[in-house]
């Protein structure tokens, strides 16, 4: 038996087929996958991530510490809620994680890191908090649910009227406190929403509530192919501790501006231009791509790390890790079941806000 989320009950219930995930009981769907991912690219879905970890920063050293950490610059951060997303590296550069950092204030920063890797993070963390005023605090109390879809913050509002004012004016990646919980206008599907961080006592009702006002309840199988549609990497998948930020698509989120800000891994990231790159393929012949899938281009041999059939696309698409130079437009082989199959160069998001975008 796994580690098991304030929802788990809730999943059993409504029929869920449970996996493990990175140690956690998870549902990976209700019935459907399929039925789920076009849910929420057409109306709204909800997905339990009570897995992932919440950790509180708080001290007169959190700005300052954050920016010497990660590999994106919270000093961009002024707007109370607002929200970053970045990696924290090794030295060498190496993807410890990728993570998304709310601006609370000056003091106070919250802290939302992937279930397979929150023990590392914390750890890593504290190491690095060592000898300083910092408070890291993990929120185990609490729960998050994610609502997603065109029609997902009207059904949440209909859920809970009273979150209405404080919610409506939020600007996608920024939250807000309101009534006891974080809501924020942020999720890992391409599609507009709310992630609702609660009491861990209050979800089965929240959980409820949603379903009531139409809210479906999804699993983590359509939150794998909705992320993948909307480019968005998989942390053990698409980038780990042994690749670069710069190797997996990921360029937009380390801040060089500053000469000053000498975070973890920048010596790393300066010392030499990346040889790989990570990119969208679209598969041409009939076939599913999936991941370590081995790729043949006009510059080298690559791997596929994250691949599927796009319920959207109707197509398979996949990210593939290709030597440094790859082009949108341009043709490589995968070869699948002992067979080259031609696929497409793409820039990623395959698909985002409902529609097909390559």
């Amino acid at each position: 038996m796994g580690n098991r989320t304030p929802l788990y009950a809730s999943h059993v219930a409504a029929g869920a087929k449970i996996v493990d995930f990175a140690g956690w009981d998870m549902p990976i769907h209700y019935g459907s996958q399929l039925n789920e991912h076009h849910v929420v690219r057409a109306d709204a879905g909800m997905f339990d991530v009570s897995h992932m970890l919440a950790i509180d920063l708080e001290g007169v050293e959190s700005t300052g510490w954050l920016r010497a950490l990660l590999a994106n610059d919270v000093r961009k951060l002024g707007l109370p809620g607002k929200a970053l997303y970045s990696c924290m590296l090794r030295e060498d550069g190496g993807v410890i994680d990728d993570l998304i950092v709310y601006f609370l204030s000056p003091t106070r920063f919250r802290i939302v890191v992937n279930a397979g890797t929150a023990a590392k993070d914390l750890q890593w963390m504290q190491d690095h908090a060592a000898g300083s005023d910092l408070r890291l605090t993990p929120r185990r109390d609490l729960a998050m649910i994610a609502v997603q879809g065109p029609r997902a913050r009207d059904r949440c509002w209909d859920a809970f009227p009273a979150s209405r004012s404080a919610t409506q004016a939020l600007a996608p990646f920024q939250g807000t406190e309101t009534g006891g919980w974080f809501v924020a206008r942020t999720g890992y599907t391409g599609e507009d929403g709310f992630e609702l961080t609660l009491p861990a006592e209050e979800a089965a009702g929240a959980w409820q509530a949603l379903a009531a006002a139409g809210v479906r309840p999804c699993g983590l199988g359509a939150r794998d192919t909705l992320r993948l549609e909307a480019g968005m990497n998989l942390y053990g998948q698409d980038m780990d501790e042994t690749v670069s930020p710069l190797e997996s698509g990921l360029a937009w989120t380390v801040d060089l501006r500053d000469p000053d800000r000498r975070f973890v891994g920048r010596r790393a990231l300066e010392s030499a231009a990346p040889a790989r790159e990570l990119v969208g393929l679209v598969l041409e012949d009939k076939g599913v791509l999936r991941a370590h899938q081995r790729i043949f281009t006009d510059r080298g041999p690559g791997e596929t790390t994250s691949g599927s059939y796009a319920p959207t696309l109707e197509r398979s698409i996949a990210f593939a890790r290709v030597p440094a130079g790859c082009r949108p437009g341009e043709t490589v082989q995968v070869e699948i079941r002992d067979k080259r199959l031609t696929a497409r160069v793409v820039r990623p998001p395959f698909a985002r806000h409902g529609k097909a975008l390559v």
